[in-house]
């Protein structure tokens, strides 16, 4: 059993979460600032055509995340975890400069928006090594309790939903439109510029995993993984399809309560805000209990809420628009989040072997989100936009659902995890 001291431990939390941190506060915000975005970078005409413009933008990002996955995940199989976490910091700290300092499209013209392609992909290819290293590194400190261990991955994307929308909260109350639109929305980017060497730091001075001092590395886990763990694949990437999904679904909310519903901008932030709360401060706690009670006895009852309850729940939030039942809507939603995926990290890990775990975790997630979870927000926005109905987001929320419980009953069948 791979053991390490408490403040070992304590370290590698910390190391994991404010870089995981970082890398996914970047992403948020720029789901929470899309409609800023769109008016900077993309030519002048229909406001919900520049919206689709920049959420497109938004999932291309997410096709070069698996590539990323395997080339920084075989990195951290063969030269370890630390190296690997090093080094998609930097990168994701080169895709916010370019975001946080580029004209827009009144000054370059096509440029800007190629320039943001650029930077969208430096930070999906840094975020594609980023899982596998970090879930990895955390579950590997203690086989005991890497369902609390690996909580902090999600934890810390949680942390990171939080910082954005209270940043999209203060910004959008104390600043005008043409504020936002003139600058406002680059400061969340500026303040991620100064998190980057912080994280860095922690990174570079906490102890290597120590579950790869008894393994020896394969020659390419990149053909390991494809050759002999297919099956890891589908059963990690399956299980945490409805986890993404419904992950972007809630970033996407604020912005469909002001562009569908008619909402506050400011209130509209405010309710992913109390979600990224409970994220946060939710998902260890479930994983405390997954390792004390198993796993999957608190997964699959969550994935079968999410997917039967998801349609009420936008059918009750477009028949009474308001701040308050958008909160609600959300809070449900956030509890439910943090029940399923506060044991996934550990499910997902137990998929692979240590020295082909970083690569398949990697891709297996890189995949499943790049698909589900990445152009998520477009596809919400086009259902809308194709059926004319509000609810079309809550029914593609349904289906996926069914694929995670498929996948939970694979790994419970051939590879025991519980």
């Amino acid at each position: 059993m791979t053991t390490t001291a408490p403040t070992s431990t304590r370290r590698a939390i910390a190391a994991a979460t404010i870089g995981n941190a970082l890398e996914w506060f970047d992403l948020a915000v720029y789901a929470l600032m899309a409609s800023y975005i769109g008016r900077t970078f993309f030519p002048e005409g229909d406001p919900g055509v520049q919206l689709v413009q920049a959420y497109a933008v938004f999932g291309v990002t997410y096709l070069i995340r698996p590539l990323g996955g395997l080339v920084i995940g075989a990195y951290a199989d063969r030269h370890g975890r630390k190296k690997a976490l090093m080094l998609t910091i930097w990168l994701m700290v080169a895709g916010t400069l370019l975001l946080a300092v580029l004209p827009g499209y009144d000054t370059l013209g096509i440029l800007a928006p190629l320039a943001v392609v650029v930077a969208r992909l430096l930070q999906g290819f840094a975020a594609g090594g980023e899982f596998g290293a970090a879930t990895s590194f955390l579950v590997e400190q203690n086989e005991g309790r890497k369902g609390f261990l690996g909580s902090f991955q999600f934890a810390s994307q949680g942390l990171s939903t939080l910082m954005a929308a209270g940043f999209a909260a203060v910004l959008t109350a104390v600043l005008s439109d043409e504020a936002m639109t003139a600058w406002g929305w680059r400061v969340p980017f500026v303040f991620g510029l100064l998190i980057g060497p912080v994280g860095y730091y922690i990174r570079r001075y906490v102890d290597e995993s120590p579950a790869l001092r008894d393994e020896e590395p394969v020659p390419s886990p990149i053909l390991s993984v494809f050759r002999h763990h297919w099956g890891g694949l589908l059963i990690a990437g399956g299980s945490l399809v409805v986890s993404t999904a419904l992950n972007f679904i809630l970033q996407y909310l604020p912005t469909f309560g002001v562009e569908e519903l008619g909402l506050d901008d400011s209130l509209s932030f405010v309710a992913l805000f109390v979600t990224g709360v409970i994220l946060t401060f939710g998902t260890p706690v479930v994983g405390l209990l997954a390792d004390r009670f198993g796993r999957l006895v608190l997964m699959v009852p969550a994935a079968v809420l999410i997917g039967v309850g998801v349609v009420p729940l936008f059918a009750w939030v477009t028949a009474a628009p308001s701040f308050l039942t958008l909160t609600a809507v959300m809070t449900i939603l956030g509890l439910l989040k943090a029940v399923y995926f506060g044991a996934l990290p550990s499910v997902m890990a137990d998929a692979f072997p240590v020295r082909a775990r970083a690569t398949g975790l990697s891709f297996s997630y890189n995949t499943a989100v790049g698909i589900f979870g990445g152009f998520t927000p477009t596809i919400a926005t086009a259902l809308i936009a194709s059926t004319g109905s509000q609810l079309a987001p809550g029914y593609y929320l349904l289906a996926v659902s069914f694929v995670s419980i498929a996948a939970l009953a694979a790994g419970y069948r051939t590879r025991g995890i519980r």
